[in-house]
């Protein structure tokens, strides 16, 4: 999702909210809170494994160049149906 689509939403999200937060009262408000903290944590996950898992895959890395070797040394160029001679 681009950045600004997502800040936007938030931003429109959170006007809202403070709008009609005298509206609601103080508990219905605090569980409301924490579901949509809890959403938006979940919402999230996803892609913050992705970034978290491309830095630590990344081929400058130590696990990364480990990981390359691993699939170059594994990667013989023939597949185990075919005889090699």
């Amino acid at each position: 999702m681009d950045p600004l689509l997502a800040l936007t939403r938030t931003a429109i999200g959170l006007g809202l909210g403070i709008l009609i937060a005298d509206k609601i009262k103080p508990p219905l408000r605090q569980v409301a809170a924490i579901a949509l903290v809890a959403v938006g944590a979940l919402a999230a996950a996803p892609w913050l494994i992705k970034i978290t898992l491309g830095q630590i895959n990344r081929p400058e890395s130590e696990w990364g160049s480990r990981a390359r070797l691993r699939s170059i040394r594994g990667d013989s160029g023939y597949s185990s149906d075919n005889d090699i001679y």
